[in-house]
């Protein structure tokens, strides 16, 4: 196994920016810095490619940071017979483990039972969730009787309540994760730069040869040029499609059917424990989790079809009434909207079937879907953040078949492990609040920097806000209290308190303007509740 360097690469923007516009010709240009497109640069780096990837916001902005934080092979894809897609995500699914301890680790979860077929219908299930996983299998699934689901979740409902099985599955930080994706990926070489959104396909004789994009602050413009050309925008892959599509005089169907994840934040009190819940069929047949995550529970999700996509979309008045009225029927004592710590919505690119009418996006496969364009453009969409890294060598088979690059061998990403990956045991578990020790291998960098005494609030420091900028790309407050720090997700008011101080150091660090009274608006809205 392979050990990062322990002093990380700097990410000075303007370096960053002079590199982009160095007259050079690259094997491979991705578009879109979430899960996907990060999977794809650090694969094809790790390849020996040249590589250049821009993102038009910040790394993971979109849904990439906005799952349920579950590394998970899809038990309800299980039940749906998808047995290939639970086959490749249950593997994936240790191989991220294994390469991103200190962001990404198993997590027990607790189905309790109401009724006497509950504990052998969905047990034998689970069980053959395990035989899927072979020696992949993080642990092996168990029949709980009333007292033991009580000892594991201590707070579900008592009435009625019979058993429970227990099963295991993974949980992560997924924003942290797809930072350590791109820094990882710089390491070999890609040259990376969020805030830079992709303007225009270049066309040269009916094939794509690459693209502009201007830097958003200052609107300076750069020529990337490619032998290929990625487009991994996730739900807005249509629109460079579709410009694709309009430069070769052809119309170009839509392929994604977006779908809205909601999910809510309440604290660890609504269930003191380090086993999640999870309930198979609420009221509408979909599933409902409890997770704890980072030192609080999240509630979730739904699964609503959306047409518009806004880069932050609002809960539906529907949608926070379901995860409330579900959450109290499983647990003592029912959240409230007055207990609901943060809301925040994610934007799921499920690939449409031909078919398709725009109905229900319960049923449409998670699975991903790769194009390759008469022009030669290749997209990728679809899919789940367990399987980026199958998905991320899918894309590369794909530019090799199309003739774009030539072939290299794969599989060089299965023990790859990400920065700040530590090399012993891992003390503290994802259920935990953060701190230093989310960094891995880099806390003790962490704490050689100015302000690592200086706490800000529990679980973070000043130190954190200088690294974020110095060695992880952030820009503005928005970058450090979202996503560096998971703050904004888990306590909307307290990230929204902190947001001026933060600001200060952004400021001092960067000496640009770190968009305070920005965050500040979007805070209020993960702390709405629509009623």
């Amino acid at each position: 196994m392979t050990t990062p360097p322990q002093v990380p690469l700097p990410t000075v923007r303007a370096q960053l920016l002079a590199r982009l516009a160095e007259p050079r010709h690259y094997d491979l240009a991705v578009i879109g810095g979430g899960a996907t497109g990060l999977g794809v640069a650090l694969d094809a780096a790790a390849r020996g490619f040249s590589v250049v990837l821009v993102e038009s916001h910040d790394f993971a902005k979109g849904t990439s940071s906005r799952a349920t934080k579950l590394v998970h092979g899809g038990v309800r894809y299980l039940a749906q017979g998808n047995i290939s897609l639970v086959r490749e995500a249950l593997h994936e699914r240790t191989t991220l483990l294994g390469n991103a301890p200190h962001l990404a680790q198993p997590l027990p979860f607790v189905m309790p039972s109401y009724h006497h077929w509950e504990t052998p219908f969905y047990g034998l299930g689970l069980k053959a969730y395990d035989l899927l996983a072979g020696k992949a299998g993080l642990g092996a699934t168990e029949f709980l009787g009333r007292d033991g689901t009580l000892r594991l979740l201590p707070t579900v409902r008592r009435e009625g309540l019979k058993g429970g099985v227990k099963y295991w599955d993974g949980q992560f930080d997924d924003a942290r994760l797809a930072l350590a994706l791109a820094r990882t990926a710089a390491l070999r070489g890609a040259l990376l730069v969020n805030y830079c959104p992709a303007r225009e396909l270049i066309h040269d004789q009916g094939k794509v040869a690459g693209f502009t994009c201007e830097d958003a602050e200052t609107g300076a413009r750069y020529t990337v040029r490619a032998r290929c050309v990625v487009n991994a925008t996730g739900v807005w892959v249509d629109g460079l499609r579709q410009q694709d599509a309009e430069a070769l005089g052809r119309p170009a169907r839509p392929i994604v059917a977006p779908s809205q994840g909601v999910h809510m934040v309440v604290d660890r009190e609504f269930l003191p424990s380090d086993h999640a819940l999870m309930v198979p069929k609420t009221a509408d047949g979909r599933v409902l989790f409890a997770v704890p995550w980072l030192g609080k529970i999240i509630l979730g999700t739904t699964d609503s079809p959306r047409k518009d996509l806004e880069r932050e979309p609002l809960p539906f008045k529907e949608e926070a009434a379901f995860i409330l009225k579900e959450s109290a029927r499983y647990l003592t004592r029912a959240p409230a909207v007055s207990d609901v710590r943060s809301i925040w919505v994610g934007l799921r690119p499920l690939v449409r079937p031909s078919d398709d009418e725009g109905g229900n996006t319960k049923s449409i496969s998670r699975e991903h879907t790769v194009l390759a364009s008469a022009s030669g453009l290749v997209t990728v969409t679809g899919g789940k953040w367990t399987t980026y890294r199958a998905m991320a060598e899918d894309v590369l088979q794909k530019c090799f078949s199309a003739g774009l690059l030539a072939e290299r061998p794969g599989g060089v990403t299965r023990r790859l492990p990400v920065v700040g990956a530590p090399s012993g045991p891992v003390p503290h578990g994802m259920h935990e609040a953060q701190g230093p020790h989310s960094y891995g291998s880099e806390s003790e960098l962490l704490n050689t920097l100015n302000g690592s005494q200086r706490w800000l609030a529990p679980g973070l420091s000043e130190a954190m806000v200088r690294f974020a900028v110095r060695h992880e790309y952030a820009c503005t407050v928005e970058d450090m209290l979202a996503r560096r720090s998971r703050l904004l997700f888990l306590d909307a008011g307290l990230a929204r308190s902190l947001a001026p101080a933060v600001a200060g150091i952004l400021q001092e660090e960067l000496g640009t303007d770190p968009q305070l009274a920005d965050f500040e608006v979007l805070a209020t809205q993960y702390l709405s509740i629509p009623q």
